[in-house]
């Protein structure tokens, strides 16, 4: 027999750094789900990754008070921002740009991101990411 869905919540946490400390306890602790086990294969799952990136995180939890999590990459403003060496995008972008960025750094952003984005090819990844450029006031130059 299936288990019988209790419900999901979307978290960010930083990769290879789950711990029981706010947000991540309370979120999960209010759900009765078990934190110390979330957060060792949570760690586990991401310590491949850049340790300290973002990391959204759908969990699934279940009626047993058992769980599934799915880990997509960081956000392309995280990708985008460490491209172009900046802490923080533009407080106006469109009239002020921060930085730039090529469009081989671009085309590698879109690749990391394929498998979260709403895209058929590299291209238009790559369209999607530029979008987030612009937006963040990071130029593409090449």
């Amino acid at each position: 027999m299936a288990k019988k869905v209790m419900g999901s919540l979307k978290l960010q946490v930083p990769a290879g750094q789950a711990n029981p400390s706010p947000p991540v306890g309370p979120a999960l602790g209010q759900r009765g789900i078990n934190i110390m086990e979330f957060c060792k294969a949570f760690n586990a799952r991401t310590q491949e990754l850049e340790q300290g990136a973002p990391c959204p995180t759908v969990i699934t939890y279940y009626q047993d008070k058992s769980f599934t999590m799915d880990i997509k990459t960081p956000p392309a403003s995280f990708y985008l921002k460490k491209a172009a060496k900046k802490k923080s995008g533009s407080k106006l972008p469109g009239r002020e740009n921060v930085g730039t960025v090529t469009p081989k750094q671009l085309r590698e952003i879109a690749e990391a991101k394929m498998k979260d984005l709403n895209a058929t090819d590299v291209e238009s990844a790559m369209k999607i990411i530029m979008g987030s450029a612009r937006s963040m006031g990071i130029e593409v130059k090449g």
